[in-house]
């Protein structure tokens, strides 16, 4: 490999490098073309790619890209998974291919800021891919709306039974009652004015008879006292006929 190729092979795996959410890093050794060829489609279907380094070149490129995490990757054969998809995806197909053919030893990565070991990388794998998990979310965020649709039809149907149930006794007619009818009393409070007028007079009538007349009040002379002739016109009489005697 000349200088130019070297440099273009840098650029390259740089440009790898900052494109990527996670990297892989994997013992190659046993790998034959025909199953390299085979991991590369398993990998291509999550949006991520296969590639067998050299140390020294990658690691001028992880300066480039300014990601020091991946130099204490770089020791022996080496080759990366750079993933720009699926994650989970990503994963489980390298897993699912080194159960068949037994020739990967994960040595590490990364995965945005987190880094991984062996056990974190297989439980990644472990995880339902992004389609998956994206319908899951898309379900449990549309159950509490499809409640409360389903419960606003619920409330809005039961009053709507509950207004007609009402209109069919009468009480809604959608008129307002006009002043005739509001003022015109009903033949019930009418004859309960009158029981209830009936006490009253009855008592005034009561209270007219018990009154005492003027006769009675005692503002008028005895009858014997009204009868009687008054004292001076009695003296007057006597005079006269004494008069007529001498």
């Amino acid at each position: 490999m000349n200088r130019e190729e070297k440099s273009a092979a840098i650029k390259e795996i740089a440009a790898d490098i900052e494109a990527a959410d996670s990297i892989f890093a994997v013992d190659y050794r046993g790998i034959s073309v025909p199953q390299a060829a085979e991991l590369r489609s398993k990998l291509r279907e999550a949006d991520a790619s296969f590639r067998i380094v050299k140390n020294r070149l990658t690691k001028i490129a992880a300066d480039q890209a300014g990601e020091e995490r991946l130099a204490a990757l770089l020791q022996g054969p080496t080759a990366l998974t750079f993933v720009r998809g699926d994650t989970a995806q990503a994963a489980k197909a390298i897993t699912t291919f080194n159960k068949q053919h037994g020739v990967l030893t994960f040595k590490g990565g990364f995965m945005e800021a987190t880094s991984l070991d062996a056990a974190a990388f297989e439980s990644i794998a472990k995880l339902p891919g992004r389609e998956v998990l994206n319908g899951q979310l898309a379900g449990i965020v549309a159950s509490p709306i499809t409640g409360l649709v389903r419960g606003l039809g619920s409330m809005i149907q039961g009053l709507a039974l509950q207004l007609g149930q009402i209109a069919e006794k009468g009480l809604v007619t959608g008129e307002a009652p006009t002043a005739e009818a509001e003022e015109a009393p009903t033949a019930e409070a009418e004859a309960e004015d009158e029981k209830a007028g009936e006490p009253a007079e009855k008592a005034e009538e009561a209270e007219v008879e018990e009154a005492p007349t003027e006769a009675s009040s005692g503002n008028e002379p005895p009858a014997d006292q009204a009868d009687a002739p008054d004292e001076p016109e009695a003296a007057e009489e006597t005079s006269d006929s004494n008069e007529e005697e001498g």
